[in-house]
């Protein structure tokens, strides 16, 4: 899936979230995947940036970063 795309299924599922607040989530995980933390997609991890991979948890909520995502229902 394209970036432009889990943003935007991100901020539909998560409606109380804006495009900051998703960016400081982003970088949250990113931050602890850079040190050291484990991905928790199965996929191989290589040769992606931990950017994408940030986003790419987020959108399939594998990651909670406490704060900006409870998510409404």
């Amino acid at each position: 899936m394209k970036v432009e795309e889990l943003t935007a299924k991100i901020l539909n599922d998560y409606p109380n979230m804006d495009n900051y607040q998703l960016a400081i989530a982003i970088a949250t995980r990113c931050d602890e995947l850079e040190n050291g933390a484990v991905s928790k997609l199965n996929v191989n991890t290589h040769n992606i940036k931990s950017e994408d991979l940030a986003l790419m948890e987020i959108a399939e909520g594998l990651v909670v970063v406490k704060g900006f995502l409870d998510k409404v229902k």
